[in-house]
């Protein structure tokens, strides 16, 4: 006899609290962890892609054209297929390829230069004349970077973290099914394979509550940023 909806999908005496509870902790962990590593590298990785790609010299358009390949082979690698690629890599920096700790080293890999390009582009979008009126008061290249260059793009830099973090949650899922732990992991494992649904489809909800959570907290800040 067939199950009613009700009995497939809301039948919450299988849940395990406890269980759920350190599966969105691993969830957690993975992307703030993952995330903080991706903005701090990104930012400067996409600092180096827009210095390199306004001085139109040989050497630096060669060195512009080799990080963009190297930075387009990552994060154009379907997710998956990388974290299996870098197993031994990754080994060797955790010490494991199991657990939330063995996903951080293809998190960062696979989002770090997809937010480094939307660096670069908002750094392009700075208004030319403030940035030329800033270096013909002597402003040095430093000062030019956090004062003029990283305050002017603040809205379009929020914007772009909080889309990679997004796409890092549905990464942090899929890794949960070759062994990182975490709601993608649980719903995979618990729900999918031994056909609780109930688990899949409330894993399910709290991973979309958490990225509209991350969504609304980011269109808040960039809205506040925006001087226009």
């Amino acid at each position: 006899m067939d199950k009613s909806f009700s009995e497939t999908y809301l039948n919450f005496d299988q849940l395990d609290p406890e269980t759920f509870r350190q599966a969105i902790i691993d969830t957690l962990f993975m992307t703030i962890t993952s995330m903080i590593l991706v903005f701090i590298i990104g930012l400067l990785l996409g600092l180096a892609l827009y210095t390199l790609g306004r001085n139109k010299t040989n050497g630096k358009s060669l060195l512009y054209g080799i990080v963009s390949i190297i930075g387009n082979i990552f994060r154009s690698t379907p997710f998956m297929i990388l974290m299996v690629l870098i197993i031994p890599f990754t080994k060797l920096l955790v010490g494991t390829m199991l657990g939330a700790k063995a996903a951080i080293p293809a998190l960062v890999l696979s989002a770090a230069p997809f937010y480094a390009r939307l660096v670069e582009i908002a750094f392009r979008e700075v208004d030319s004349g403030v940035l030329e009126a800033a270096d013909s008061m002597g402003a040095s290249y430093l000062e030019i970077i956090y004062k003029v260059l990283i305050p002017e793009s603040l809205p379009a830099l929020i914007s772009g973290i909080t889309v990679t973090t997004i796409t890092m949650i549905g990464f942090t899922a899929m890794a949960g099914a070759i062994g990182a732990g975490g709601l993608g992991a649980l719903a995979w494992q618990e729900g999918y394979q031994r056909g609780n649904y109930t688990v899949t489809l409330l894993a399910t909800v709290i991973i979309l509550i958490i990225v509209f959570i991350v969504q609304g907290v980011g269109d808040f800040l960039a809205k506040k940023t925006d001087k226009r």
